[in-house]
């Protein structure tokens, strides 16, 4: 059993986490720049067995996909025909800048740390696939 990888995906940069091997735990990895992602995973899957990327789908508080697919599209878009033999899966993604935020807090992270944007990224790649993994729990009950 190969990891999963998640992407948090932004203009500018990507938040990385992945599980381990048997997809109990998911841990943040990096954060790339958005330019420099299809490399970081090629060159990730090229040391690790990865079964399969998890992306952020960003949707509005009523459901609806937002503007952000406008730029994530043609990105994952590319990663696929680079990556094709890796399944890519979106995922919901709301509210997961907001956990972020709250969970920086709560460690007791101070506020020059979390106004570090990269971090953020890397925690929300990290709530993504925490969520997805548990989405994935419930529904093989």
């Amino acid at each position: 059993m190969g990891r999963l990888m998640a992407i948090d995906y932004g203009r500018k940069r990507c938040g990385i986490a992945v599980t381990d091997p048997m997809r109990i735990i998911a841990s943040g990895l990096t954060t790339v720049a958005t330019a420099q992602l299809i490399d970081f995973v090629k060159n990730y899957a090229g040391k690790e067995q990865l079964d399969g990327i998890i992306v952020g789908l960003p949707r509005t508080v009523q459901g609806e996909l937002s503007e952000s697919m406008n730029y994530i599209t043609p990105g994952i878009n590319r990663l696929k025909k680079v990556l094709p033999e890796i399944p890519v899966t979106f995922f919901d993604e709301r509210f997961t800048s907001v956990i972020a935020h709250r969970s920086m807090i709560e460690c007791g992270m101070k506020k020059m740390q979390r106004r570090d944007k990269a971090i953020v990224d890397e925690i929300a790649a990290t709530i993504i696939l925490n969520d997805y993994l548990q989405s994935k729990t419930y529904n093989d009950l």
